[in-house]
């Protein structure tokens, strides 16, 4: 059965998604994880297309955490070729479809050809407006969290900053996705129910759907069900709906 969303103003600004379950997707099937990750670049090219058929402004992906690097070296390196040939292949088509790109997480340390594969194609998509795909590329929301905290402290340290100005707009400004709207719908795919230090002070409000399904089968279908959930939540950021008299 296909879902398909309500109308535009419905829709949810910014999605994000956790994009689990390549493993076991391959496990199940008797293949190596390789197998599991190569699906799984096929599946993140079917949601970037959707989610811009459908109108969404911000698509936010968990492509890799800062915690995966404890995996074994050779998956590792897999991954990183993988990522190497995605932006080889695809940042041509994803320029020519309006999608600008924006990488988020940590590059100090990271492969120099990748690095500059990464400036590279922000650099030229920079303009573009159809939407904004941004990649969590060893990224951590904690050592997010502790990065912008120790910019604010040296600002405090060297004077230049009053403790008593520091409010949550302000520790905003120093995160990665500033000038970004938070994050209206997060999914998970592979069945988990946890955020695995991901986006954690963005998405303080965000409203989740866990889909069983594992990443490599995710499609626009799974994308409308999940945005047509969003679409039927009362949303009330902690205050209550005017009652009627």
């Amino acid at each position: 059965m296909i879902f398909e969303v309500e109308q535009a103003g419905d829709l949810p600004r910014h999605v994000a998604i956790i994009m689990d379950g390549n493993g076991r997707w391959a496990h199940a099937r008797s293949l190596p994880r390789s197998a599991g990750h190569r699906q799984g670049v096929e599946a993140l090219r079917r949601t970037v297309r959707a989610a811009i058929e459908i109108g969404i402004e911000y698509l936010t992906i968990y492509s890799f955490s800062a915690e995966n690097w404890s995996r074994p070296a050779s998956e590792i390196n897999f991954l990183l070729a993988l990522l190497r040939r995605f932006i080889r292949q695809d940042v041509a088509d994803i320029h020519a479809a309006g999608v600008r790109i924006r990488v988020i997480g940590e590059r100090e340390g990271i492969d120099p050809d990748i690095a500059r594969m990464i400036e590279e194609s922000e650099r030229l998509t920079a303009t573009n407006t159809t939407m904004t795909l941004i990649v969590a590329f060893n990224y951590g929301g904690r050592q997010e969290l502790v990065r912008a905290t120790r910019e604010i402290a040296i600002q405090v340290a060297s004077g230049a900053l009053d403790p008593a100005a520091i409010d949550a707009e302000m520790i905003g400004r120093h995160l990665y996705l500033t000038g970004v709207p938070d994050p209206d719908l997060l999914i998970r795919t592979g069945g988990e129910q946890r955020l695995s230090n991901f986006l954690l002070w963005q998405c303080a409000y965000t409203e989740f759907v866990f889909v069983h399904d594992y990443w490599p089968d995710f499609n626009k279908e799974l994308l409308q069900r999940a945005v047509s959930a969003y679409q039927s939540r009362d949303r009330r950021f902690g205050g209550i709906k005017a009652q009627a008299l």
